[in-house]
């Protein structure tokens, strides 16, 4: 694997984490349609197959140069806000997802939180094994900042 790959796969990650944020953000406070919580979920799995592939060409790819490990940062540094926005308004539509008329969707919205919080830990975990050494301090930083909102969204479920 390459670099390029891996920046390509982060695209990809950033494209459907944007398309989850959207989809949260479009779900009414009331009146939701079981049909836009399931996008939701499908976006969850989405976010999370595109993890997955990011981990592992990022596992597969021996150390990035210094150059290479600056435009990566540079992608998760505009992936960052997305995630939590998203995180942050699935926390806000709880009560909107448990009003729907069918039970079970904030069961589901934990088990999509408590997965897309591993696979992202495990991404982050191989992004910083491969990472320049000056490049792990800002790194460090999102992880904290993500770390955080996951845990956030994770209490209120």
């Amino acid at each position: 694997r390459t670099a390029a790959q891996i920046q390509a796969d982060i695209t990809t990650l950033t494209a459907r984490v944007t398309t989850l944020d959207n989809d949260v953000s479009a779900f009414p406070n009331t009146g939701g349609s079981l049909v836009a919580a399931l996008a939701i979920h499908t976006d969850s799995t989405n976010v999370d197959t595109a993890l997955k592939q990011a981990t592992t060409d990022t596992a597969a790819n021996g150390a990035l140069t210094e150059e290479e490990g600056q435009a990566i940062l540079a992608q998760i540094q505009t992936l960052e806000p997305i995630i939590i926005h998203a995180l942050d308004g699935v926390i806000a539509k709880k009560p909107a997802f448990a009003a729907l008329p069918i039970g079970g969707i904030p069961a589901l919205v934990k088990q999509d939180i408590a997965l897309l919080n591993t696979d992202t830990k495990a991404f982050e975990n191989a992004l910083v094994s491969i990472a320049p050494a000056d490049v792990v301090p800002a790194a460090n930083a999102i992880i904290a900042n993500l770390d955080a909102a996951f845990a956030r969204a994770t209490a209120a479920y």
